[in-house]
């Protein structure tokens, strides 16, 4: 179902475990989307789910501007993702499926690899998130 919506659109998709009315457990689907997408999604959801409704509210949302920038580890490059306010640079965070590929080729902690990044994005004076 998450990959479903991520494919319809949606920005980000969340599951939380809830208790329901009744005392029944129940898991609560939120799905953050543009208002272009809401009408897809939502006949996602009433389609695919035991749901027989979509609550859906309109809320405004501030981002960074952002690029992307390949980081040198000893194991290779990392993309990280960097994230700028009114033109200066707010933050750096590595791309999580690239540091995993690089664990899982050279058989080492994804922290690691995390670590190498900030490290060397340090080095050229950018903050890192983490």
């Amino acid at each position: 179902m998450v990959d479903q919506l991520f494919a319809a659109g949606a920005l980000d998709v969340f599951l939380t475990s809830i208790l329901m009315k009744k005392g029944r457990p129940g898991t609560k689907v939120t799905v953050l989307s543009s208002a272009e997408r809401q009408g897809q999604i939502s006949q996602l959801l009433l389609q695919q789910t035991t749901t027989f409704g979509v609550r859906t509210y309109l809320t405004n949302r501030q981002k960074l501007t952002r690029d992307f920038i390949q980081v040198t580890t000893p194991w290779g490059p990392v993309t990280a993702k960097r994230g700028f306010w009114e033109g200066e640079i707010t933050k750096i965070v590595p791309e999580y499926e690239d540091c995993k590929r690089v664990a899982e080729t050279h058989q080492i902690p994804l922290r690691t690899v995390y670590d190498a990044v900030r490290q060397q994005v340090s080095q050229n004076q950018a903050p890192v998130a983490d």
